[in-house]
């Protein structure tokens, strides 16, 4: 077996355990981050014998990466082939390098990936997302398509125009876009008469938003797509800390991890596992990363991990769509929110175009909510309609304010950011 190859069922554990005996030994000879982090708490790595074992060690979290970053770098500088950042999501992005073997990875967990989701040698697939702007995403797609010997059409994001005029010309079977902007895709046809219903895309692997509630029935923004457009919808979840994806196979019912990358936990509050079915907070050891591992590693994210199922028991335990960040939790009149309930409601709406939402600590030290809307025909019924959806299905509504295109737009479109911006915490 080749050192990324998928491995039979009955080894999963097997593998996984001894991969996790591999990366314990090769932190202590090489991070300055866990030789300290292991030496502070008392560590002893011939004691960690079993994933269960994990628990003796203290999990790490996105401000360890901040504070220390280049305490977690396992390899000569000479040996760093790319470096990319983080998002910025839950606050300042962070460097990270990958080696040559890093990129061998990337590039398999992306085969890996995409396979699971049917992507053949036989597809075109059109990217809607950036190559550049130190950005992992683009380039672990682009790896993973090259690895199948499927064809990659690197459009890039934004710009609608082109992206119908290359599915026109190239007639790319797959696209990989964020959810939101195939609804822009979509509307920008309809404006245009681009027959799009008719042309050559039959699959889309949605990034960066969820697309189904947790019980994997299609959410607003999945249902907005599908009542328009019969394609074949497929949710993937991935973060450039783990340089691991959770990728839908057919029966779309969760991201699978792929266990040889990764071994995952869900935690509470307080850093224990939750219960089988409860929301915990996703925490990854990864496997098999040579330039800056990372050990019971928090991504503030929140879901629910689901047993195998179905076909692809092979593909180990999957995880249910992302509740929401931890650190955007929003207390709301009572009421707890994460800020993809809100994104459901305003992506159910028709009659609102294009939005964003606002979260400040008011003068009585609570949060306080505003949604910014823009909507063709401005109306007093229609603030009262959407109103009226966020107390039917949130109990609560924010207080709305329509403004231009132009303003959302600005707003969203903000040049730092290389993903859309639909959540603005002022707290």
């Amino acid at each position: 077996m080749t050192e990324f190859s998928s491995p039979p069922t009955a080894n999963i554990l097997a593998l996984q355990e001894q991969k996790l005996q591999e990366l314990l030994a090769y932190v202590v000879k090489c991070s300055p981050f866990y030789q300290r982090h292991f030496t502070k708490h008392n560590i002893d790595i011939a004691s960690i014998k079993s994933i269960s074992d994990l628990t003796q060690i203290p999990t790490t979290d996105k401000e360890d990466l901040q504070r220390y970053n280049q305490d977690f770098i396992c390899v000569d500088r000479s040996k760093i082939i790319d470096y990319v950042t983080t998002s910025g999501t839950l606050g300042d992005p962070v460097t990270f390098i990958l080696t040559d073997k890093d990129l061998d990875r990337l590039a398999y967990n992306e085969y890996r990936s995409l396979t699971t989701a049917g992507i053949t040698a036989n597809d075109i697939v059109q990217l809607t997302v950036t190559l550049d702007r130190r950005f992992m995403a683009g380039l672990a797609y682009f790896s993973g398509l090259r690895k199948i010997g499927a064809a990659a059409v690197r459009v890039g994001p934004g710009n609608p125009e082109l992206q119908w005029d290359t599915i026109q010309r190239i007639k790319p079977n797959v696209l990989i876009a964020v959810p939101s902007f195939v609804i822009r895709l979509i509307d920008f046809a309809k404006q245009k008469n681009i027959d799009f219903k008719n042309c050559s895309i039959q699959k889309i692997i949605c990034v960066g938003e969820p697309i189904r509630h947790q019980d994997f029935s299609l959410n607003e923004v999945g249902n907005r797509i599908n009542a328009e457009w019969a394609v074949r919808l497929h949710s993937t979840y991935a973060s450039t800390e783990m340089g691991t994806a959770f990728t839908e196979c057919e029966e779309g019912k969760g991201g699978y991890l792929i266990p040889e990358l990764a071994i995952i936990e869900s935690l509470d509050l307080e850093s224990n596992p939750v219960k089988d079915g409860e929301v915990g907070e996703l925490t990854v050891t990864t496997l098999g990363t040579e330039g800056m591992p990372l050990i019971r590693f928090k991504t503030g994210d929140l879901c629910i991990i689901h047993k195998p199922i179905g076909s692809n028991q092979n593909l180990s335990w999957r995880i249910g769509p992302i509740l929401g960040r931890k650190s955007h939790m929003i207390k709301y009149k009572g009421t707890t929110l994460y800020p993809q309930a809100l994104n459901d409601v305003l992506n159910g709406i028709t009659e609102v175009d294009n939005y964003y939402i606002e979260v400040s600590t008011n003068n009585l030290d609570t949060d306080e909510l505003v949604a910014f809307v823009h909507a063709p025909q401005i109306t007093i019924e229609l603030e009262k309609q959407i109103k009226d959806t966020f107390r039917a299905k949130l109990r609560v509504a924010p207080t709305i304010k329509f403004v231009t295109a132009a303003e959302i737009e600005k707003v969203k479109a903000n040049p730092v950011q290389r993903k859309p911006v639909d959540f603005i915490d002022l707290r």
